[in-house]
């Protein structure tokens, strides 16, 4: 099938299909005698593969490493393993970010409780006075 066919099957843009290509997550295809790319059944599942480990967060390197070992189905699955509970971590730890930083807004936004101006907005003179106190601590450093 055309790479076209290929896109509209899988919800992936051509660009899309081009990079995981280019990574080398995806064979190079076939070339018919006028130069078009001719994808396999294969290449599809392949894609539809990647796509629900892009769906799961999994960078371009974990998705690599997993192919990589799902390409020995006789070898042990410590790997693919090893490389879910590095990825778990890496959310657990995105997470962590995510609370301090939620918690950062919450502590902002109680600074304005009701609909005032503009220039009177609690929010605001709050993100001024952090950027104040961050501007002076670098001109003293």
């Amino acid at each position: 099938m055309k790479i076209g066919a290929l896109s509209a099957k899988t919800g992936l843009s051509i660009q899309a299909i081009r990079f995981y290509e280019r990574k080398t997550l995806l064979s190079k295809p076939e070339r018919t005698q006028s130069n078009y790319r001719s994808y396999s059944d294969e290449a599809l599942q392949q894609l539809m593969f990647i796509k629900q480990c892009r769906a799961l967060d999994m960078t371009i390197e974990e998705i690599s490493l997993v192919l990589e070992a799902r390409a020995n189905p006789e070898n042990s699955c410590q790997d693919i393993n090893e490389t879910i509970d590095k990825h778990i971590e890496n959310i657990e730890h995105r997470v962590d970010e995510l609370k301090v930083l939620q918690k950062k807004l919450v502590s902002i936004r109680s600074n304005c409780a009701s609909d005032t101006k503009i220039k009177e907005c609690g929010v605001l003179h709050k993100l001024d006075s952090i950027v104040e106190v961050q501007s002076a601590s670098k001109s003293n450093s």
